[in-house]
Formats: C-alpha cells, sequence, structure tokens
C-alpha cells in the first residue's frame, strides 16, 4: 500500500452562481491541498455534499483531481452510495479512472451481510480499500469483523474510523490487527492529539491543511508539547465547525471563498441553513485561521 501517514485532504465541492461544479476553483483547491503538504486526496465524500452529486458530475470531479495532482499525491475516490449497485459502479469506474485507493462506506448491519458486501467489492480488485467505519450514534463495525474482513481480504488496507467514541476504537483496531491495518481518523479532529498518541496512521480532514501538517509533522518529530500547543490554537474553530456536518461544509467553503480558493462560497440544499449569526462567528474565526497560518509560516522560516 502507498504511504499515506500524514494528512489526506477531504475536498468541499466548489459551485458557481449557477449551481454547477466549479472546475477551475475544484483545480485550486488540489493544488493548493498539494502545496500544503498532504499525503493524499479523498474526494468525493461527506464533506463534498457526495449526495448532492450526480454520476456525470462525480465523474468530472474525480478525473480533474487526477489531472491536477498529476501523481504528485495519491488520490483516494469515494465510492459511497446509497445502493450497493451503485457502490459496485462507483468502485469499477473509480478503478478505470486511475485512483490509487476507493473508499466506501457501508451502513453496518449485520456480520454476515457486512462481509459479503465487502468481499463483492474486492471481487472487482480496487488498488486497495478504505472502509469507513461511520457511526455517529454508535461504535459502528464490531473490532471483531473489521480483524475478520482484515485476515480475509487481500485489498482491505485502510480503515477511516469515525464513530463515538473515536479513541478507544482506534486502540481496539490498532491491536487487533498487530498495528498491521492502516488506520485513520477523520470527525473527530478535536482529538488529534490523542489519535496520535493512539498511533493512528493519518488524520483525514477539510481545510486548514497547512496547519495540521505542521500540527502532524512537528508531533511526528518528537515534539508532542509544541503540536499540543499549535493544536490548541484552532481549537475554537473546530469546535464551531464540528457542530455538524452542514455547519463544516458551509464554514470551510466560505473560508476556501474568503482565501480566494474558492469563486463562492456556495452550498447545495437541501442543508441545515447557515444564518447572520453564524456568519459573523464564521468571519471571526476565519480571522483566527489566517493568525495562526501566519504564525505556522513565520515559525518556518
Amino acid at each position: 500500500m502507498l504511504d499515506l501517514n500524514g494528512i489526506v485532504a477531504v475536498l468541499n465541492i466548489p459551485f458557481t452562481e449557477d449551481n454547477f461544479v466549479d472546475l477551475d476553483s475544484l483545480a485550486s483547491s488540489v493544488r493548493y491541498a498539494v502545496d500544503s503538504g498532504v499525503r493524499a486526496i479523498l474526494v468525493p465524500a461527506m464533506a463534498s455534499e457526495i449526495d448532492k452529486l450526480t454520476k456525470e458530475e462525480r465523474d468530472t470531479i474525480v478525473k480533474t483531481v487526477l489531472r491536477v495532482a498529476d501523481g504528485r499525491v495519491p488520490v483516494i475516490g469515494g465510492a459511497s452510495a446509497p445502493t450497493m449497485v451503485d457502490r459496485l459502479y462507483y468502485v469499477e469506474k473509480l478503478g478505470e479512472m486511475g485512483c490509487d485507493g476507493i473508499l466506501v462506506n457501508i451502513p453496518y448491519t449485520d456480520r454476515e451481510t457486512f462481509k459479503r458486501t465487502i468481499y463483492e467489492i474486492d471481487k472487482l480488485h480496487p488498488p486497495f480499500l478504505m472502509i469507513q467505519d461511520w457511526d455517529f450514534r454508535g461504535y459502528g463495525i464490531p473490532v471483531e469483523v473489521i480483524k475478520e474482513l482484515f485476515e480475509e481480504v487481500e485489498s482491505f488496507k485502510s480503515l477511516k474510523v469515525e464513530v463515538v467514541p473515536a479513541g478507544l476504537k482506534y486502540s481496539e483496531v490498532i491491536r487487533a490487527t498487530k498495528g498491521k491495518l492502516h488506520v485513520a481518523g477523520g470527525w473527530a479532529v478535536m482529538q488529534m492529539i490523542e489519535a496520535l498518541d493512539r498511533g493512528v496512521n493519518a488524520l483525514m480532514l477539510t481545510g486548514m491543511y497547512e496547519i495540521y501538517v505542521k500540527i502532524f509533522n512537528t508531533y511526528k518529530n518528537g515534539d508532542r508539547i509544541g503540536a499540543r500547543k499549535l493544536f490548541n490554537k484552532i481549537l475554537p474553530i473546530l469546535a464551531f465547525a464540528n457542530q455538524h456536518l452542514d455547519i463544516s461544509i458551509h464554514f470551510f467553503k466560505r473560508l476556501l471563498f474568503r482565501e480566494g480558493v474558492f469563486a463562492t462560497p456556495l452550498v447545495r440544499e437541501p442543508i441545515l441553513p447557515f444564518d447572520k449569526y453564524h456568519e459573523r462567528i464564521a468571519d471571526e474565526l476565519i480571522g483566527l485561521v489566517e493568525e495562526v497560518r501566519r504564525f505556522v509560516r513565520e515559525e518556518g522560516c
């Protein structure tokens, strides 16, 4: 498997004023992520408003990201979809396009159904398979099922853990797979330092890539205190953005717009509203992002 230890960029998708995918802004977003030092890019994902994209848009988005990334970082294609037919379509299509890996989110119902689904995906020979363990209200896929799949499915190389609580699940999965399964964190970014303490390989995050990369590298270079101090600077931002996935999408698209990466901050409906109070706080926090980024750049001089 590719070396995906570090920060993986999970891309928001920019839209034009008339609600089309803005491919120029998307290209700018890819360049920004790569230049910030991310180890890979994931697209499309939940942060990409994936459920509001057509098949044609998803294909065009991935082709654009692959073209602009141009092999400088791996691209993980998102194959999540409501039906198994569509998941299999995307797994096959993304592989044909040249994605370096495939991520899929499959709601867990029972052991046999879940394992059978993964076996079907594995038959399509994805370059590597990353399973998204997503459960906002619980513990997600049982650890024993993850262990069995890791031992039985050749393509299954990575697990993105997004459950409640994530920390203990990280440790249990790492222990059960003897540290051989690549484990990534995502939504539990407010516990980033804890994730690193527990041995997580990667954090898959949206926006602020330069700051996240600095935190990750500082920690890995043995300076946990320095990493903690820098991470503490962005906690107010995360506390606001991580209220809800929709708030996160609104905030980070607004941030990318203010940074000149996106031409608009527009989102697609249906989505939770972002009212004048959200906007005021978001703009204050965007100022904090700019302050922390200046600190990171000056420290690097």
